[in-house]
């Protein structure tokens, strides 16, 4: 499989996963794009010069690697061993690279079936939000044979500065789970110092500018608290993906013997919210609990 000529599916054309897409085309690969909706986001990546797929199935009979960026396991399931998917466009020597962040069992499961077929498979689940996808600058969790992983790192590099290989199939999963576990709780860390600032009447604008150079400061404190205090919950990271996320989370410590006590507050806290219906807001909505329950608004005196 010559690197120059690798051909790269793209399966999932979200807010990750087009971005993803149009850095695969940007580096010079090849790209056969398919998405569940005929939408903005599938019309962007084919104006910028990817081909249509008819189905996952079409698409992976065309070419060398196949990205799949969907929801959750049973969005993964359908669009690899479904009907019309990538297993029954399925060649030897064909890679399948999963970015979605989804059960590590379930990976083990497709990867089983895919083997079966000739095809070997990546899970490679990424970080750096939306803002990452858009810079090319991901982190991105690799599980399964190295050798396999060296064949596919020039397509990962087009869309991620840190590709690290954390173990056999399904390592990645588990890696992106730790990941997610540590967001959720500096996103609760952070909503905290907020709502208290906010609540004993300091500028929280102050505030943030303190903590963020210290000990205390985190990601979440640099990158997030500054649109809270513009009151922006637009999503880089929806709040619904992020508590779809802590489930997993859950399930894998469950499954481990490993009690996750903050991360089970974390996804109670979400839960509330997305029953509010705002499933669909950034995952910087966490603070919107803890106003609640402090009958406080954080807002920034100094914008």
């Amino acid at each position: 499989m010559s690197e120059a000529k690798l051909r790269v599916g793209c399966i999932g054309l979200g807010i990750m996963g087009r971005p993803m897409a149009l850095n695969v085309l940007k580096a010079g690969f090849p790209v056969v794009a398919w998405n569940r909706s005929d939408n903005e986001r599938l019309r962007e990546v084919l104006a910028a010069g990817a081909t249509r797929g008819a189905s996952p199935a079409d698409v992976a009979r065309q070419v060398d690697i196949v990205l799949t960026n969907v929801t959750d396991s049973p969005d993964v399931e359908a669009v690899i061993l479904g009907e019309n998917g990538v297993i029954h466009g399925a060649h030897p020597g064909l890679i399948v690279v999963d970015n979605s962040t989804i059960s590590p069992e379930v990976t083990r499961r497709i990867g089983a079936a895919l083997a079966e077929r000739g095809v070997r498979m990546l899970d490679a689940p990424v970080s750096g939000g939306e803002r990452g996808a858009i810079a090319g600058t991901l982190s991105i969790m690799v599980g399964g044979d190295s050798e396999v992983l060296e064949r596919a790192r020039p397509v990962l590099a087009a869309m991620g500065s840190t590709i690290v290989h954390c173990g056999p199939l399904g390592a990645g999963q588990t890696v992106k789970l730790c990941n997610q576990i540590a967001v959720g709780l500096h996103n609760l860390a952070m909503s905290e110092a907020l709502v208290l600032a906010a609540k004993a009447g300091v500028s929280v604008d102050r505030m943030v500018e303190a903590v963020a150079a210290g000990a205390g400061g985190s990601w979440a404190m640099s990158n997030l608290a500054p649109r809270v205090l513009r009151r922006d919950f637009a999503p880089g990271f929806k709040l619904g993906l992020q508590q779809k996320d802590l489930r997993l989370a859950l399930e894998a410590g469950r499954a481990a013997g490993v009690p996750l006590p903050g991360t089970a507050l974390v996804h109670q806290l979400y839960q509330a919210l997305e029953t509010r219906g705002l499933g669909d807001e950034g995952n910087q909505a966490l603070v919107k609990a803890l106003e609640l329950l402090a009958d406080v608004e954080v807002r920034g005196n100094e914008v």
